[in-house]
């Protein structure tokens, strides 16, 4: 059996979908952010800015920068309700609409009478989004806050922001634990940058899509037809009853991973 992202119609497209600008706490205005990628030799990106009050809400109008080979999302990290460790929930949404109802999140700290995580998370969803669980290791999430969060098509497995500025880059026992709960996830490489250090071009995803257009883009990444790298290219998988072959670039290592001892 064939994995369906790799017998899907069309091509894969590069793209990272958490990324900062001057909007919100990143360092470079939105256009340099957008030229930088296209430079690098990405196909997309969403600039995902913190949208709480203290930077008036942003859902940053990326489409001015879209080219004939390059093209944006919108999208944002919201923000709002505590988690069990009392801090603040971390959600990204790529895929807003421009004029998406903003939370009760004056700034990074919980308040009374918040809407929820999850209840944002869920608005996300309903509103078009793409929505992901970020960073949970370095958010010191719980299980019963991952398990909360049943709007979430993904999981951030690897974060290089996180990765480079905190050691704390992964999704991986977050999401082992919920699959094992029959939940239906994908996990996501991101960047998270914000330009402030070598925080950029370290996580992406690769999108199977017939075109290089947002709307394409989303509905790939809703169903899950894409993979997350730091660098290797996939071409194929074929998984039978006792093997699994996997059709790449040149790596050092394919490991396989199941449930439980069977990791």
């Amino acid at each position: 059996m064939q994995d369906p992202t790799f017998t899907a119609p069309g091509r894969f497209w590069r793209g990272n979908l958490h990324t900062h600008s001057n909007r919100s706490d990143g360092v470079l205005p939105p256009k340099e952010v957008c030229h930088r990628y296209r430079e690098e030799g990405y196909d997309f990106i969403a600039l995902t800015d913190h949208f709480i009050g203290e930077y008036d809400y942003p859902i940053v109008d990326t489409r001015p920068f879209r080219t004939e080979g390059f093209t944006t999302i919108l999208g944002a990290e919201v923000h709002s309700g505590a988690m069990e460790n009392g801090e603040l929930w971390h959600i990204l949404a790529v895929g807003l609409p421009l004029d998406f109802a903003p939370p009760n999140s004056p700034g990074f700290q919980p308040i009374d009478g918040m809407e929820t995580g999850p209840e944002l998370a869920m608005r996300c969803r309903e509103a078009g989004a793409f929505v992901a669980v970020a960073h949970p290791e370095w958010g010191g999430l719980s299980l019963q806050d991952a398990r909360s969060l049943t709007a979430a098509h993904a999981v951030e497995i690897y974060n290089h922001g996180c990765q480079v500025g905190a050691d704390r880059a992964e999704g991986f026992w977050h999401l082992d634990r919920l699959l094992e709960e029959g939940r239906a996830l994908t996990l996501c490489a991101t960047d998270d940058a914000h330009f402030t250090e070598p925080d950029h071009f370290g996580g992406w995803v690769m999108v199977k899509s017939e075109s290089n257009e947002p709307e394409a883009l989303l509905r790939a990444l809703k169903t899950g037809s894409y993979y997350s790298s730091q660098g290797p290219e996939i071409n194929n998988i074929e998984v039978s009853a006792k093997h699994v072959v996997v059709n790449c670039s040149s790596v050092a290592t394919v490991i396989v991973q199941g449930k439980g001892s069977a990791a």
